[in-house]
């Protein structure tokens, strides 16, 4: 691992940064994937990242969120991991999925519909090792809240 990586992880589990990064990080993150045509993800730059497109759970509209992800080993698939920066609450983009699991990814400038599952019991202990072995700041996340993370396995349909 490089120091760069470390001192982003470092950075990244500061209470600071779970202020300042919602609001900044995935502005930056629409702006240039829309500039780019889908081609970027600026955050993913670091790490593997989607724009996931879910359905409002109230609204009904779409909404498009960046997030980093975990690709799965068959390439059929992503881990998205609810984190919130570790704040208290669950991301907005969560509840979206439990209400309407359909969704899309935008993947390295590919758009692919997709079919979310929260994940439970052992399955999602896995999952979390998976999630903790690919970026270690999502332990300082849990850490700090009082919920527990949601962790979605999306598949291509």
């Amino acid at each position: 691992m490089t120091v760069g990586v470390r001192l982003v992880q470092k950075v990244s589990s500061t209470r600071g940064f779970a202020k300042l990064a919602p609001h900044v990080v995935p502005a930056l993150d629409r702006a240039v994937h829309r500039l780019t045509r889908g081609r970027v993800l600026l955050s993913a730059q670091l790490l593997p990242g989607v724009v996931l497109t879910s359905t409002g759970a109230r609204s009904g509209l779409p909404r498009r969120t960046p997030l980093a992800c975990v690709p799965q080993d068959d390439g059929r698939g992503w881990l998205l991991i609810g984190s919130n920066f570790g704040r208290s609450g669950h991301p907005a983009w969560t509840h979206n999925l439990l209400a309407h699991p359909d969704a899309e990814v935008s993947w390295r400038g590919e758009d692919v519909p997709v079919t979310a599952r929260l994940l439970a019991g052992e399955e999602r202990a896995a999952a979390w090792r998976a999630a903790l072995a690919f970026w270690p700041p999502y332990a300082t996340y849990q850490a700090r809240v009082e919920r527990e993370i949601r962790l979605f396995r999306i598949v291509r349909k």
